[in-house]
């Protein structure tokens, strides 16, 4: 239907985005990092302390001054750091500010800017406020920073390079895909206008629930990948069926309906997969995967409409604009399809070109063309599968092996770029007042008698690890108390951690055995530990839920057990090589002067899961699409062998230009300052060439062969059925593609 009335389908898609783009920046919302953890011991305790304490928690900005020479008792200095807070006090929402505490050697100073708004409600005018008024203490010779979530606002990442660099690489490799200016532009013009529709599905979301302030940076690399690789397997099955002479909205509904039912499975199981974060019970997890699985879900629908309609309008002239040097003809070359001859007189088309390799079955729908490298390939492993079975799974395994010394770390300014203004105060911090200075512990203390506070605060001075403790500070109802801890070590240092669960499982319970009440450790680092132990608990379950439903899935689509639970599997080794290369390169420290970050950093606790679920379902791409060629081989011929190599022959080329684009966005990303998009591009990257290569390409093929005809045994199912099948009695020919015989056409 979207190919035979293009124009209404074109038109649509066209307002619906201009539509939604400026509903969203009109009643959007603002993309924030509210990093809670319902259930958790420090979320009770932050909750506890504003039940008690009006002004805790409430949203402000640090501000952090450093002499480069000298100290900050110069009178000039002082008096510019005097009129600065004097300005910012006259800022609008701007509820207090605090005096400034100076640092022990003098060279530095930091105080408090609280504001009486809720943090969605301010913008990064609040930010480039307090930049402005920072100019006299500049200007008397002072470096002058800020961090805090308001800063965060006002320095959210841009991806406009990255995307660039990712869409520019992803064109070079259309090009020589399809040897047609045309044919490779579709792509991204389908892309782009996807992005723009699914970000501002996003943006409206946001209005909803809090986005955190990366989730649309990687919804728009998840958006860009999947989109361009979605209408790349659509445009290759039309380009098949025009050069085996169908009429371009036939061609158009066989693409869609061959192609386009993998797209839907595998375009399906990145959606569910990404969404099953919201199961995770850490809220900004599930906000990045909301918006990624939007963006995804409107690229697929894309590919599935409006590409068909733009294929029908476009019709031959999908393959104009060729580069000669890159158009490939020939027979069993795994090349892009000849171009068809000119319709006849009666509009009808005069069929396949001549010498094109194509084939066609009782539906008339062609076959993909084959490359016969990739076949004499497929046969060399087949003859060797046992060898390179056993080969690709030990590579497999050692490349997984810094899995093993994974440690789940805390997300600061301490990993931020070193030019970011965040970063430059955290150093400050660090090297003036101390490194545990960057983010204290603070303990609410409840329902204790009087004097279980300073009991307390007295057990805390006493472990080697506290660098610091407050004096109690008791709440006007007199129910609660609070204690402010800062540690010897920096935030993401395990010292940091172990203090937090000593504090919890000894220190508290002893000071306060006498005048009972409770401890409860909350602050931001304690918020972050506790996130990276919900995360070590609860991972293995959402691990297990997504491969069982991807497992299910494979099963009701493919009907074949052996054939899930292997897919299934090999996803997990090629997730588990991806986690052992961030291991090694952001943890180990390896490479790292590559991807621009200066320090080691642990990864973070929201990697892993938002990590595991958009492999997965990216994973299954590939495999539904080889898994297909294979599966409809087979129902028609019943040799195992020779299944294997047809489908890898058959996939290999548009498998192989789907990954190297994937793989270009990922890694175009690295270029965006942040560290967690760092991770995640260079994870997602290595997962998907790993995946397109190794097991694709190796350790299928072989572990298929050592399968024979088992790997596509269904309960119920006779030896007799199957020869059946394979004789021509039946078989529904796969979701990739159609049941019934072939016959050879342009021969």
């Amino acid at each position: 239907m979207c190919a035979v009335r293009p124009w209404r389908t074109i038109g649509a898609w066209l307002v619906a985005a201009v539509a939604l783009l400026a509903v969203g920046q009109a009643a959007g919302g603002t993309f924030v990092n509210d990093f809670r953890v319902p259930g958790v011991e420090s979320q009770e305790a932050t909750d506890t302390a504003r039940d008690h304490f009006p002004a805790f928690g409430a949203v402000d900005s640090q501000i952090v001054w450093r002499a480069p020479d000298g100290t900050l008792d110069d009178p000039k200095r002082s008096a510019a750091v005097r009129r600065m807070l004097a300005d910012i006090e006259k800022q609008p929402d701007v509820s207090k500010v605090d005096q400034p505490l100076p640092s022990p050697n003098g060279k530095a100073a930091t105080t408090t800017v609280s504001y009486d708004q809720e943090l969605g409600d301010l913008d990064k005018s609040h930010y480039e406020r307090l930049d402005e008024a920072a100019e006299g203490a500049r200007a008397a010779g002072l470096d002058v920073e800020f961090r805090g979530m308001v800063i965060d606002l006002g320095t959210e990442p841009t991806t406009s390079a990255a995307e660039l660099v990712g869409v520019g690489a992803a064109l070079i490799v259309l090009i020589i895909a399809f040897g047609s200016l045309v044919a490779a532009g579709l792509p991204l013009v389908v892309a782009a206008i996807g992005i723009v529709a699914g970000t501002a599905l996003v943006l409206l979301v946001g209005a909803v629930i809090d986005i955190p302030t990366s989730a649309p940076i990687i919804a728009v690399m998840l958006g860009l990948g999947a989109g361009i690789d979605y209408a790349l397997f659509i445009l290759s099955r039309f380009r098949a069926q025009l050069a085996a002479g169908d009429a371009p909205a036939d061609a158009a509904g066989h693409a869609s309906a061959v192609a386009g039912h993998a797209v839907v499975f595998a375009g399906g199981t990145v959606v569910v997969a990404i969404l099953g974060l919201s199961f995770a019970g850490i809220p900004f997890v599930g906000a990045m995967g909301i918006a990624g699985a939007i963006t995804v879900g409107v690229m697929m629908v894309a590919a599935l409409t409006l590409l068909p309609a733009l294929l029908g309008l476009l019709g031959h002239r999908v393959n104009a604009l060729p580069l000669p040097k890159l158009r490939r003809t020939g027979r069993g070359r795994g090349k892009a399809a000849p171009a068809p001859r000119p319709a006849s007189d009666d509009g009808e088309p005069a069929g396949p070109a001549q010498g094109a390799d194509l084939t066609l079955d009782a539906h008339g729908v062609a076959a993909p063309p084959t490359d016969s490298r990739a076949a004499r390939w497929g046969d060399h492993v087949h003859r060797h599968r046992l060898v390179y079975a056993c080969g690709a799974t030990a590579v497999l395994i050692a490349l997984t092996a810094p899995l093993l010394s994974l440690r789940l770390g805390n997300p600061d300014d301490g990993i931020q770029p070193p030019d970011l203004t965040q970063r430059q105060a955290y150093d400050h911090i660090a090297d003036n007042f101390g490194p545990g200075w960057n983010a204290p512990l603070v303990i609410t203390v409840t329902d204790a008698e009087r004097g279980g506070a300073e009991a307390l605060a007295a057990e805390l001075k006493r472990d080697p690890e506290v660098a610091r403790v407050t004096e109690p500070q008791r709440s006007d109802d007199g129910a609660a108390s609070l204690v402010t801890v800062v540690p010897r070590h920096a935030p993401q240092d395990k010292e940091v951690s172990d203090l937090v669960h000593r504090i919890r499982d000894d220190l508290a319970p002893r000071a306060l055995a006498d005048s009972g009440g409770r401890a409860l450790v909350g602050g931001s680092t304690a918020l972050q530990i506790d996130m990276a132990d919900v995360v070590g608990e609860r991972l293995p379950w959402v691990v297990l839920a997504v491969v069982g439903a991807g497992t299910l899935l494979l099963v009701g689509m493919f009907r074949a057990p052996v054939v899930a639970l292997k897919a299934a599997v090999m996803t997990l080794l090629s997730i588990g090589v991806s986690f052992g290369v961030i291991t090694a390169m952001f943890q180990w420290g390896w490479g790292l002067d590559l991807v621009g970050v200066d320090k080691t950093v642990p990864i973070m606790s929201a990697v892993p899961m938002l990590l595991f679920a958009v492999l997965f379902g990216l994973s299954m791409d590939y495999e539904v699409f080889l898994l297909s060629a294979i599966r409809e081989s087979y129902e028609k011929t019943g040799d195992a062998r020779r299944a294997v190599i047809a489908g890898l022959s058959s996939t290999a080329g548009v498998i192989t230009a789907a990954a190297v684009i994937m793989a270009c966005v990922f890694l175009s990303f690295v270029s965006v300052p942040e560290t967690l998009i760092k991770i995640i591009g260079i994870g997602l990257a290595t997962a998907v060439v790993i995946d397109a290569t190794l097991i694709r390409m190796v350790l299928v093929p072989a572990v298929m062969g050592l399968l024979g005809d088992a790997a596509w045994w269904r309960p119920g199912r006779r030896k007799e059925d199957a020869a059946a099948v394979a004789s021509g009695g039946g078989g529904d020919g796969g979701p990739g593609g159609s049941g019934g015989e072939r016959a050879p056409v342009g021969r």
